[in-house]
């Protein structure tokens, strides 16, 4: 797993499925809370006017030169639950990243968030 302060240099690179297929850009990084780990990254997406963010899952994704590949391919990505450029994600939107991934989801005990923007 990559430390927030690293993958954060990457904002901007292109992402890349496990075939090397181009998906869009790095646009931020989400962390654990529980961990401040890098969990998921979101990708801009979509048409030149018509740009969204993709979340993607980090594990086991590899650092390349200019590029971030990460292990899902880029169907999967571009179907996964996006936000607009510039929208915030809900706390209530969460579980569904995580269940598109086949990945657990578990709230804090007080509701807190498993994803913060770093």
């Amino acid at each position: 797993m990559f430390e927030a302060a690293d993958i954060r240099e990457w904002r901007g690179h292109d992402v890349v499925d496990p075939d090397g297929h181009k998906i869009g850009e790095l646009e931020a990084v989400y962390v654990d809370t529980t961990t401040d780990l890098a969990a998921f990254g979101t990708v801009k997406v979509g048409m030149p006017t018509r740009h969204r963010l993709a979340f993607v899952p980090l594990a086991q994704a590899v650092v390349g030169p200019g590029y971030l590949k990460v292990a899902y391919d880029r169907k999967q990505v571009k179907d996964s639950p996006s936000i607009t450029t510039d929208g915030e994600l809900p706390a209530a939107d969460e579980e569904a990243i995580f269940k598109h991934y086949g990945l657990p989801y578990q709230a804090g005990a007080s509701g807190e968030r498993q994803l913060a923007r770093r």
